[in-house]
């Protein structure tokens, strides 16, 4: 973390006390503010109080589940989400990626790995990821600088993956890429879960496609994966 900006807010939320103590002094040593919250509702209060940064939240919580909490967030903000999931628990990666979650990690997990990739997720949204050139398509409209997106003029509102995902692919037209390439090349994992790629596809598409059901602009190829079509004007 740099010493010349202020430092980011974290919020820890997870209802072991071991855990919460652990990542929140991880977290800390990295220069990280940490607030903490051990059900669901304390974690909305903590949010609404002290507007994080990033949110580290597990799924199992009292009160009020994680992937309630993870929906509630979503509404109203745009926070990177990095969920905290049992070895198991595909099925409930696959829905906190459908309702906003950016990035997961596994329990049992390392704090020093959560604490990196924490700090790489903030990285990426501080600065970009280098380039900084306004991409275009038709009347689709991204700005690394100021990572924002707009559709015909309107804003659209992307999570921290739907935008790098969407921003890889404009700066690649035409090229197709299996979900194992866009894993390494967008979320910067050799290993994971493929699913991942599948769900932030289907949200793009819900996003910036006239008829998600047919895409135009993200195309499905049989087989690899996924292409992404330039429109006949910007051809």
């Amino acid at each position: 973390m740099s010493t010349e900006s202020a430092p980011q807010r974290v919020l820890v939320v997870d209802d072991d006390p071991t855990v919460s103590e652990v990542v929140g002094r991880y977290l800390r040593r990295a220069g990280f503010v940490v607030d903490q919250a051990a059900d669901g509702p304390g974690a909305l209060r903590a949010a609404a109080k002290h507007p994080p940064d990033l949110v580290v939240l597990d799924l199992m919580l009292p009160g009020l589940s994680g992937l309630e909490v993870c929906r509630r967030l979503r509404a109203g903000s745009d926070v990177p989400i990095v969920m905290l999931t049992a070895l198991g628990d595909e099925t409930d990666r696959v829905v906190g990626f459908e309702i906003g979650a950016d990035d997961y990690v596994t329990k049992p997990f390392s704090p020093r790995e959560l604490t990196l990739r924490a700090q790489s997720i903030l990285r990426r949204v501080n600065r970009g990821d280098g380039a900084q050139t306004l991409l275009s398509d038709g009347g689709l409209r991204l700005d690394p600088g100021s990572r924002e997106v707009s559709l015909h003029g309107s804003p659209v509102p992307l999570t921290l993956r739907e935008f790098d995902l969407l921003a890889h692919f404009l700066r690649h037209p035409g090229r197709a890429f299996n979900r194992a390439e866009l894993l390494r090349q967008v979320w910067g994992w050799d290993v994971g879960d493929q699913a991942t790629v599948t769900v932030h596809v289907r949200r793009l598409r819900e996003k910036i496609e006239p008829d998600p059901t047919c895409p135009s602009r993200i195309q499905t190829v049989w087989g690899v994966g996924y292409r992404y079509h330039r429109s006949e004007s910007d051809a």
